[in-house]
């Protein structure tokens, strides 16, 4: 319909023209003297349209001859950045799938044309890094720097992950620092410090990022636990022969971590160690209030000083709840023989025995029945702790 729209149109124009043409008798006369001319009026009609687009014609044409130079450099120009822009994806693509020879080359290309140059020379930076060519890649987060106010986010991330991968944790941990001090407080940055700290021992940093982590919830509380127990077992073997140091840190750890398996028992040792048996039992008299552990049982008899006799009878309290538990019979035969209660010490060691068979267990007996003078029976537990040991 459009089609026959424009025909019909068309046709009316023409018939209107032809019209206008056919009934226009006017003329015009040209005077230049001595010459005269004179034109019909249709004649000079033509002549005025014909000639006004001759001329636009080549006004149009010698305008685009006089920018052709301009045409051609921008058009040059416009195929330079598609070619640019073709080699940073290119770049990208490949170092996703480890081609990182191609990428970094393409990244150069990239970077050369000005193509996201920050963004290229990253690309560049990480193709180095895996290939491991640190000269290339210190080279290429060199040229990212000078594009900061780009990028800056971007190249210290970098940096960061680059350094922690190769292990280089003083310069990772001055690269997070660095985009902390700009308020980069992500989960990407908190992730990669709690490695660069673990990598350099940092194990206060590291519990403070854990429990970040974890508040956050980038960190499930399953996760978070090993991270911080590690943490807290690193920080009681440096504080290790002093008692004083030992009880304060102790004191400052939470109590839901507290509950951390081991913890409470590697604690206990440290104490013992550094000579306060006291503080040693208090610890075990609490975690084992609130929770039953076997190895802190165990642990018990080895509290130097105190009242010995209010702690066998505290041991045959918690044996009441726990007749089964072998490491507290063998704690309580251990406590028994150092008050002298030669009968009592023996029949606990024996009840041991008879739950859970051990070299420690076979060892103790032995050790009483030498005091007692009894040569025979304690050669023969002595044998049977090396039977077991044999077995082991």
């Amino acid at each position: 319909m459009r089609t026959l729209f424009w025909l019909l149109a068309l046709f009316a124009l023409a018939v209107g023209v032809s019209l206008a043409f056919g009934y226009n008798e006017g003329y015009v006369l040209v005077v230049l003297p001595p010459w005269r001319a004179e034109l019909s009026l249709n004649l000079f009609v033509v002549l005025a349209v014909g000639g006004f687009l001759l001329g636009h014609a080549l006004l149009r044409m010698i305008s685009h001859t006089l920018r052709l130079p301009q045409a051609v450099q921008t058009f040059r120009e416009r195929k330079r950045r598609e070619k640019a822009g073709r080699a940073l994806r290119e770049a990208v693509l490949q170092l996703f799938e480890g081609r990182y020879g191609h990428a970094l080359k393409n990244a150069g290309i990239a970077h050369a044309a000005a193509e996201a140059p920050a963004l290229s020379a990253l690309v560049a930076a990480r193709a180095a890094h895996f290939l491991r060519d640190a000269k290339r890649e210190a080279e290429w987060l060199g040229r990212a720097a000078g594009h900061d106010a780009e990028a800056r986010t971007a190249r210290l991330m970098t940096e960061a992950e680059l350094h922690a991968d190769a292990r280089r944790f003083g310069e990772a941990l001055a690269a997070i620092e660095a985009l902390q001090e700009g308020g980069g407080r992500h989960i990407a940055p908190l992730r990669l410090a709690l490695r660069v700290h673990r990598g350099l021992g940092r194990w206060n940093d590291v519990l403070k990022v854990a429990r970040q982590l974890e508040k956050h919830r980038a960190l499930t509380a399953e996760a978070a636990a090993p991270l911080k127990q590690r943490a807290h077992l690193e920080n009681l073997r440096e504080r290790e022969g002093d008692a004083r140091q030992l009880a304060s840190y102790w004191q400052d750890v939470p109590a839901a971590e507290r509950r951390a398996p081991r913890l409470a028992a590697a604690a206990a040792r440290a104490l013992i160690a550094a000579g306060d048996g006291e503080a040693a039992q208090r610890l075990i008299e609490e975690r084992i209030a609130a929770e039953w552990d076997s190895e802190l049982a165990g642990l018990y008899a080895e509290c130097r000083g105190g009242d010995t006799l209010g702690r066998i009878a505290r041991a045959e309290k918690w044996l009441e709840k726990h007749p089964q538990e072998a490491r507290l019979l063998l704690a309580l035969g251990r406590l028994c023989r150092e008050q002298q209660l030669w009968g009592k010490a023996q029949s606990y060691f024996e009840a041991s025995l008879a739950i859970q068979p051990s070299q420690e267990a076979h060892v103790e007996l032995a050790t009483l029945f030498a005091q007692l003078g009894r040569s025979e029976e304690s050669n023969q537990a002595y044998r049977s702790a090396a039977a077991l040991c044999r077995q082991g």
